[in-house]
C-alpha cells in the first residue's frame, strides 16, 4: 500500500514539473517555429514635403548662418591671491548686421561683462569688441575682424505687421546652437521697463519659444526678413510660457547705425523737463498731457517760448503750457511723449500740439538731442 502511494506521489509529482517546464518553454517553441524571425518594419514612402514646411526649412537654411552665438566672461580678482582672472559669465545669441563685422544684440547680453567671443555658424569664433550700446531700448553692437563672413540678415518692415502673422526666430536657447522656433504674431504695441528707466515701446509680443539664450537673436517674418530683436519673455518660470517680446526692426534701424556711427543713441528731445509722478498726479485732478515744469536753455521749447509751470504765492503749482501732441500723435502722457518722439530723429521738424490756461495752439519745433 505504502509503495502504490509513493509511485503514484511521484508521477503526479513529475506531471506536474513537465506541465510547469511546458508552461516555460512554450514561447520560446513557439517563436521559434511557430512565428516568423524579427525583422525591421518596411518603410513606408511619404510624398514630397508640403509647401509651408518646405518654405520654413529654405528659411532656415538661408538665415542660420547670419545669427552667431555670443559667449561673455567676466574679470574676477582671487581674494587670497589677489590675482585677477576671467570666468565665463552668459551666453546669448546675435546676429550679423553688415559686412563690416558688426554684430546686434541686446544690451543685457554683454552687461557687466569684460569679453566676449562671438561664435559663426561655421565654427570660427573671434574675440569681439564693444560699439556701442543703448539700455534704453535693451541694444548694443558688437565688431569682430574676420573675413569671408556670411551675408548679413535681410532687413524688413515692422510697421505693416499684423496680429496672427507667421514669425519664425532663431538663437541658442539653453546653449543650444542655432536652434528655429516658430509661432505666430500675438499683439503688437506692447511696452516694459528698461534699466535706463525710460519704458521701451512698441515691443513685438509673439508665442514663438523663446528661452534665455535667445536674447538678442532675430525674430524674423515668413519672407526670411528681420523684424525684430528678440529682447525678454514674461514668464513666472523663467523658461518660455509663449509670451515673448522683440524690439521693432524699425527701432532697430534707427538705434544701430547711430552706434556704429557715434557708440551712443542719442534720443530726440523737445528740451522740457517733467516728472511723471507729478504728471500722474495732475491727471487725476482731470489733466492730460504732460505738465511742462521747466525749459532748457537753448533748447527748441527755449527757442519757442514754452512756458514751465510755476508755483503761486500760497505754494499751488499753476500749469503753464501742457503737451498734448506731438508729430499727429496724441499725447495723454509721459509714456505717450516719449512713444511719439521714438518715430522721430535729431534733427526733425515736428508739429507740436500745446495748451495753456484752456487755449489749445500748434508750433512747430526742430527736435534736438536727449540725455
Amino acid at each position: 500500500m505504502t509503495y502504490r502511494f509513493t509511485v503514484r506521489l511521484l508521477m503526479i509529482t513529475l506531471a506536474a514539473m513537465l506541465v510547469v517546464a511546458t508552461y516555460q518553454v512554450m514561447p520560446a517553441l513557439r517563436m521559434a517555429y511557430l512565428e516568423p524571425e524579427a525583422a525591421p518594419r518596411v518603410v513606408t514612402a511619404r510624398g514630397d514635403l508640403a509647401g509651408e514646411e518646405q518654405a520654413t526649412i529654405e528659411l532656415f537654411q538661408s538665415a542660420r548662418d547670419s545669427v552667431v552665438f555670443i559667449s561673455t566672461a567676466e574679470r574676477v580678482r582671487d581674494p587670497w591671491s589677489r590675482n585677477v582672472y576671467e570666468q565665463p559669465r552668459g551666453t546669448g545669441s546675435g546676429f550679423l548686421w553688415d559686412n563690416r563685422g558688426h554684430v546686434v544684440t541686446n544690451t543685457h547680453v554683454i552687461e557687466g561683462a569684460s569679453a566676449a567671443t562671438v561664435r559663426l555658424a561655421d565654427g570660427r569664433s573671434f574675440p569681439a569688441e564693444l560699439v556701442g550700446r543703448d539700455p534704453s531700448h535693451d541694444l548694443a553692437v558688437l565688431r569682430i575682424e574676420a573675413r569671408d563672413l556670411p551675408e548679413p540678415v535681410t532687413v524688413g518692415s515692422s510697421d505693416d505687421l499684423q496680429v496672427g502673422q507667421t514669425v519664425l526666430a532663431i538663437g541658442n536657447p539653453f546653449g543650444l546652437d542655432w536652434t528655429l522656433t516658430r509661432g505666430i504674431v500675438s499683439a503688437l504695441d506692447r511696452e516694459l521697463p528698461s534699466p535706463a528707466g525710460r519704458p521701451i515701446t512698441g515691443l513685438i509680443q509673439s508665442d514663438a519659444a523663446i528661452n534665455p539664450g535667445n536674447s538678442g537673436g532675430p525674430l524674423l517674418d515668413s519672407a526670411g526678413r528681420l523684424i525684430g530683436v528678440n529682447t525678454a519673455i514674461y514668464s513666472p518660470s523663467g523658461a518660455s510660457a509663449g509670451i515673448g517680446f522683440s524690439v521693432p526692426v524699425g527701432t532697430v534701424n534707427r538705434v544701430v547705425p547711430e552706434l556704429i556711427e557715434t557708440g551712443r543713441y542719442a534720443p530726440p528731445s523737445i528740451g522740457i523737463r517733467y516728472d511723471p509722478r507729478v504728471n500722474e498726479m495732475a491727471r487725476r485732478e482731470g489733466l492730460e498731457g504732460v505738465l511742462i515744469l521747466g525749459v532748457e536753455p537753448g533748447s527748441a521749447a527755449a527757442q519757442a517760448g514754452l512756458e514751465p509751470a510755476r508755483l503761486s504765492g500760497d505754494g499751488r503749482l499753476v500749469a503753464g503750457d501742457i503737451v498734448t501732441g506731438l508729430g499727429g500723435e496724441t499725447v495723454r502722457g509721459v509714456d505717450d511723449l516719449l512713444a511719439a518722439l521714438e518715430a522721430h530723429r535729431p534733427g526733425d521738424t515736428v508739429r507740436l500740439s500745446l495748451r495753456r490756461e484752456g487755449e489749445t495752439r500748434e508750433i512747430e519745433v526742430t527736435l534736438g538731442e536727449g540725455g
